[in-house]
């Protein structure tokens, strides 16, 4: 059958393959950008793309910018195994994190968060002993117990700007738990730092690049009003 001349067609299959064009997962050099999440939705995301399906280890490094006061979300993996693979999650209480790793949940309290301030986080957990850590803007919390023996395994769906529910696979997003604000310099290892390590990423200095999720050079897709703009500096 031969393709339609009719104008009217045309335009329809021209939109149809910027919709599909836009949604579309690419690889993409992020230094020097920035995620901007502008307004509270159950819809908008960034889905980071992996094919690492086996961690016995994990550190999750990232900068964010937020005035919510509310619980949000700023760091989501999820498996067919369960929603909560690894999370890190910004409490409704001023000064505490929640942390997921393979369902199993802690609360780290006692840190020093700032609204309408780059805040750099890091979080790290082994298998081998169970143990995770949150740094803040430097400053490491207290080690927490939370799962151990096992590692992370399955297809990895890696999300910013939402929290995956308990009962949906990569979905089912709820606007009270949605970012709204900025975000940069995502990296995810497959092994933990070293505290040293760990004080080059806060401190902006050197730090070894993420073997799992790289901000220099990752595949994402976004879906929703998600923004990538130019990152704050500092005027000389």
């Amino acid at each position: 059958m031969p393709l339609s001349t009719d104008p009217y067609s045309m335009t329809k299959m021209v939109l149809l393959l910027l919709l599909v064009t836009s949604c579309a997962a690419i690889t993409q050099n992020l230094s020097g950008k920035m995620f901007t999440f502008p307004q509270q939705t159950s819809t908008t995301e960034v889905r980071f793309t992996t094919q690492r399906q086996d961690m016995r280890a994990v550190t999750v490094c990232l900068r964010s910018f937020t005035d919510l006061k509310r619980e949000h979300s700023l760091f989501s993996l999820a498996l067919p195994t369960g929603a909560n693979g690894f999370l890190i999650i910004k409490s409704a209480q001023s000064d505490a994190f929640d942390i997921w790793v393979r369902e199993q949940h802690v609360k780290i309290e006692a840190q020093d968060f700032k609204l309408n301030m780059w805040q750099s986080i890091c979080a790290t957990w082994d298998a081998s002993s169970g143990l995770i850590q949150l740094w803040l803007n430097g400053k490491p919390s207290s080690k927490k117990y939370t799962s151990s023996g096992h590692s992370i395994n399955g297809p990895m769906i890696i999300v910013l700007g939402q929290v995956n529910s308990q009962d949906s696979y990569g979905g089912g997003f709820d606007t009270k738990q949605s970012f709204v604000g900025m975000m940069e310099d995502v990296h995810m290892w497959d092994y933990t730092l070293s505290p040293c390590e760990i004080q080059g990423y806060m401190d902006e200095h050197y730090y070894p690049e993420g073997n799992v999720l790289n901000w220099n050079s990752v595949e994402f897709q976004s879906v929703g009003r998600v923004l990538i703009e130019e990152k704050l500096r500092a005027c000389n």
